[in-house]
């Protein structure tokens, strides 16, 4: 049996620990990409427009990996504890493990880790996944987690969200994520709108569709708090209780929200105290905005005068 290692083909194959999120990896990088793309052609832009446009990107840049990240993270709502306890059903042998529990938009994921991870001849490290999206089962995976022989924390935590559970966890979070992914979904579609209006002549637009970006984000961050603000329902593992809080990407997304309305706020302002101000921070000409001093010429330049064999027109304003 060298070929499978010693271990016997017809026998369930040994536990791994679950790696990295792939979607949430795969955003990071997109993004990263983009973001070392602009910086490689950032040497071809001349004099003080350069730093404009770097902290103009690498802003927008962020509130848009942010607000698809968050999507895919499980920091929403986080716990966590060191105990002693029951380590399978039917047997009396108890491990000291690290447990972790985090909630996201799309689930739930459990972690144990033993301290240290080598006891009762077994390397006890967890990273369970249990979703709830509009296409998955979360009871048929809590049940495929039972047929697996999970530890008993992993099932413990697990079967507090299930559906037919007393505590009700799984129509609380499951309806919080709904409406926080929903809303943030609709932030990114004002994000990338206001990215197209800000880089045309009427910024204006630009920095509207900001402010509503920012205000679904926080709608997205009321929505979750609001519906997860019910206590949970007592959860002990062992002697020790595991008590939860807001994650990183809870507060993040906060952060983020706040950011978008910061800017937005910025733009509008700008737009009606100082408009030359703000088209040099969008590296905007301002010869065809501007409306001219008296006896001075407002040229007009189009590419089609010079297809039609015209010249620039030279237009001097009287007031």
């Amino acid at each position: 049996m060298t070929l499978w290692n010693g271990v016997l083909p017809f026998y369930p194959q040994p536990r791994h620990a679950a790696g990295f999120c792939v979607p949430l990896l795969i955003v990071i990088l997109v993004f990263l990409a983009l973001a070392a793309s602009f910086l490689l052609i950032l040497p071809g832009i001349r004099g003080h427009s350069r730093w404009f446009w770097l902290v103009r990107v690498l802003l927008s840049l962020f509130i848009g990996a942010e607000i698809v990240a968050v999507h895919f993270s499980t920091e929403w709502f986080v716990g966590t504890v060191y105990t002693t306890t029951s380590y399978k059903a039917f047997s009396a042998e108890r491990v000291r493990a690290h447990v972790g529990l985090q909630v996201g938009l799309e689930g739930v994921n459990i972690t144990l880790t033993g301290t240290p991870v080598q006891q009762l001849n077994e390397t006890i490290d967890y990273n369970e996944q249990f979703t709830w999206r509009l296409d998955e089962d979360y009871t048929a995976e809590y049940v495929s987690a039972l047929e697996k022989g999970l530890p008993d924390p992993v099932l413990y935590l697990a079967e507090k969200f299930t559906p037919s559970s007393p505590c009700g966890l799984y129509h609380q979070y499951h309806l919080a994520g709904h409406y926080a992914s929903a809303t943030l979904w609709v932030a990114f579609c004002f994000w990338l709108l206001s990215n197209v209006l800000l880089s045309t002549p009427a910024p204006l637009y630009g920095g509207l569709a900001l402010l509503i970006t920012g205000a679904f984000a926080l709608f997205a961050v009321f929505a979750f708090a609001s519906i997860s603000s019910v206590q949970l329902c007592p959860l002990r593992l062992g002697s020790s209780a595991l008590t939860a809080h807001y994650g990183a990407a809870f507060w993040v997304t906060l952060a983020t929200g706040i950011l978008c309305l910061l800017l937005g706020g910025a733009v509008v302002s700008l737009h009606y105290t100082r408009p030359r101000a703000l088209r040099i921070f969008l590296d905007q000409s301002e010869d065809s905005s501007s409306h001219g001093t008296e006896g001075s010429p407002l040229i007009l330049t189009n590419p089609l005068f010079k297809q039609l064999g015209v010249s620039d027109l030279k237009l001097t304003t009287k007031l």
